[in-house]
């Protein structure tokens, strides 16, 4: 069957508004599907949100559980002056307790910079950073006695500390006199004083005599 002219003119305006129509869903069609696409990222975005809020909840849960275990740990050891600035003015007054305490003779010291101290044996501080300041003592002593009171009473006060190195020897010049008491003995001690403080804070270095 073949259509004549005339009926390709009754069938024009048909076919334009079929044709229009066709557009005008393709249109819709790729809206819909664009409006879909950005609704869906939405969602994807609401649902990342929300599992990472979830997980911060979670992980404060974590955190506040863990203050909560180790917060008297952590206010022992600040008390105890481990953690902060170090206390040269109250290792110092230590000394002078200890000398008049056990009436040694005469204790010569010195306090180096403080300077970054990583030991093996403490492989992970979290953000804290180890310091040390090395104090260098010598004492005239009487005997060997005299040396461990010393130690034993700077490990009564409460900040941490290290003996590096400790050497005792008699000096040439001794003799023993039993009318008299005097110093016939000398040690040589290093000792490392221990912080945990903020790197960026410098140490200052300090020395004198009792």
């Amino acid at each position: 069957m073949s259509l004549s002219p005339q009926d390709w003119r009754k069938l024009r305006l048909p076919i334009i508004g079929l044709g229009a129509a066709l557009i005008l869903v393709g249109v819709l069609v790729s809206f819909a599907d664009d409006y879909r696409k950005k609704n869906e990222l939405a969602l994807q975005t609401q649902q990342n949100s929300l599992n990472l809020a979830r997980q911060k909840y979670r992980s404060s849960g974590l955190e506040k559980d863990t203050i909560i275990q180790y917060l008297p740990v952590y206010n022992q050891l600040l008390a105890s002056g481990f953690i902060g600035e170090e206390h040269r003015i109250e290792w110092i007054e230590t000394l002078r307790q200890i000398h008049a305490q056990h009436k040694l003779f005469s204790i010569d010291y010195s306090i180096g910079l403080q300077e970054n101290y990583k030991p093996s044996f403490l492989p992970n501080l979290g953000n804290f950073v180890l310091h040390r300041s090395v104090m260098s003592l010598k004492l005239d002593m009487l005997h060997e006695g005299d040396l461990l009171n010393l130690l034993e009473g700077l490990q009564a006060q409460t900040t941490p500390y290290l003996v590096r190195d400790c050497e005792i020897k008699r000096p040439i010049s001794a003799s023993v006199n039993i009318k008299t008491i005097a110093a016939n003995m000398q040690a040589n001690c290093e000792i490392d004083w221990l912080t945990l403080r903020d790197p960026q804070l410098a140490g200052a270095a300090t020395a004198g005599a009792l």
